[in-house]
């Protein structure tokens, strides 16, 4: 077994030469093996680095946005380049595929993109002649130190939100990404610093709750974006809003998909499989309950179990379809819900503790799982699983399944499928969700449209990237000017009027 790699903080473009008192360990959930030793940071180092980002966003704050602009292209560059390499440490310590790795950095990459168009989404407006000889205009400013607190599931994607566009309105950013798989983290973040980003604007800082309680309420700390479980995303809103910030928290999620009798069944059965066991479950847009309009549930299923069995799990360097589960304490949480969905009266259509992993060592598997006639009350279905388990609940009708949706404390995305617009129309209409998809199992928007969810998946105002993004990291301010010819003066004690 080879020795730890040492992983620490990145402060101002360059690694921490301090002495961690406290570190954890990263594993390869793949092998069972320990890969890395994280250093911790305490309140005190998490202070000194948002005190050195609040004092380079001084001078990031007044850089042009042509200049912003250029090393917003440059970075794209530079990550389109070391897209494979991230990729891989996503795999290392993650346990996702490579090929689910790479495609979470190519959807980040889309939102470094977006954030090249800076000039143009910064723009304000101008009234000339709002009065007589008065102009009004408005503009965005930059708000200070951002800090974001990005989860294990997505470690480059989620950061690649919230940074770039951070970065582009004129903030400087403290990242605390999670400890389970925090080496994308810095490898992202070491590409601001050869695209020309000054040294203080971006960095990463790496922790538990003591960081992040940290953040939350050192008072040169702006704003927080979070993603996470919905407990969590709750503690943070309430910390921070308390402490005067704006906070965005991405809370947890159950979502369904909706299977109407008129559907292309082949086309659900390959959609199930997609969104219910990609990155093993570990979505926050996972599909994890399969809402089937009878009287095609039975068709459904024997389709779906028909693609479970020509599934390999394992390790996700080998070219599996489906990698580990991130530590061995989350495996054996995912694996306690096949037990309790079970005892509850549910049936247990394909179970996927046991089974042939191809991989070396004690890798944290559960392969698809599959749980047939589940309802409202069970385990299975209450909680958000985060794992590979699809629960199908059978409905008699469109209405029922729709209310079964709209009656979820979550709302964070749904989807629909039918060969029928009425249907579809009525249905993202009705839906009481922030994401739907209509014969698209996964409906995560694009990056110029905002990412988010509504009830208990989003505390907050705001969503994540697009022009939500950029407001969030924003404030408003609206000049009202009037320049006087040598014509006017006098004095006048009533009330500015308009005219």
């Amino acid at each position: 077994m080879s020795t730890p790699t040492r992983i620490t903080h990145l402060v101002a473009g360059s690694p921490w030469k301090g002495t961690a008192e406290r570190t954890s360990e990263v594993y390869d959930p793949a092998t069972g093996e320990v890969t890395g030793a994280l250093d911790l940071a305490s309140a005190d180092l998490v202070g000194e680095v948002v005190e050195g980002a609040h004092a380079a966003w001084l001078e990031w704050r007044d850089t042009s946005l042509t200049r912003r602009a250029q090393v917003l292209f440059r970075f794209r560059e530079l990550l389109n380049e070391d897209k494979e390499r991230i990729a891989a440490l996503i795999t290392a310590e993650h346990g996702k595929v490579l090929s689910d790795a790479l495609g979470e950095v190519v959807r980040g990459l889309e939102v470094a993109e977006y954030a090249c168009g800076i000039p143009n989404l910064l723009r304000g407006g101008f009234s000339e002649n709002a009065s007589t000889a008065v102009d009004v205009y408005s503009m965005r400013q930059p708000l200070g130190v951002a800090a974001i607190i990005s989860p294990f599931n997505f470690p480059a994607m989620v950061p690649l939100w919230f940074v770039p566009i951070a970065i582009a309105c004129g903030n400087a950013v403290v990242l605390k990404p999670s400890e389970k798989d925090p080496s994308a983290a810095n490898a992202v973040a070491e590409l601001w610093q050869r695209a020309g980003l000054p040294d203080g604007v971006m960095n990463v800082v790496h922790g538990d709750k003591e960081a992040v309680d940290a953040l939350l309420t050192h008072d040169k700390v702006r704003s927080v974006s979070f993603v996470g479980s919905t407990p969590i995303a709750r503690y943070v809103y309430e910390t921070g809003t308390a402490a005067g910030k704006r906070v965005q928290a991405l809370g947890g999620a159950k979502n369904h998909m909706l299977v109407l009798p008129d559907a292309d069944l082949d086309l659900a059965a390959d959609a199930a499989i997609n969104a219910g066991f990609g990155s093993a479950g570990e979505r926050c847009m996972a599909i994890s309950a399969l809402v089937v309009v009878e009287p095609v549930a039975d068709e459904l299923v024997s389709k779906i179990v028909d693609r479970m069995g020509k599934l390999r799990t394992g390790d996700g360097r080998r070219g599996c379809d489906m990698g580990p589960l991130v530590t061995a304490a989350h495996r054996d949480k995912v694996a306690s819900y096949v037990d309790a969905g079970a005892q509850a009266g549910a049936k247990v259509v394909v179970d996927g503790r046991d089974g042939d992993f191809d991989a070396d060592g004690e890798g944290f598997f559960v392969a698809p799982t599959l749980i047939d006639e589940v309802r409202p009350g069970m385990s299975v279905y209450d909680d958000e699983i985060f794992g590979p388990v699809l629960s199908v609940v059978r409905v008699a009708s469109y209405d029922e399944g729709l209310e079964l949706i709209n009656a979820n404390p979550y709302g964070n995305g749904t989807a629909i499928f039918t060969n029928d617009g009425g249907a579809a129309r009525r249905f993202q209409h009705e839906v009481e969700v922030g994401m739907v998809g209509i014969n698209v199992p996964i409906p995560v928007p694009v990056s110029y449209y905002s990412f988010g969810g509504w009830k208990n998946s989003l505390f907050g105002d705001t969503h994540a990237h697009g022009m939500e993004g950029v407001h969030f990291f924003t404030r408003g301010k609206v000049v009202t000017q009037r320049w006087l010819d040598p014509s006017h003066g006098g004095i006048n004690l009533g009330f500015p009027q308009t005219d």
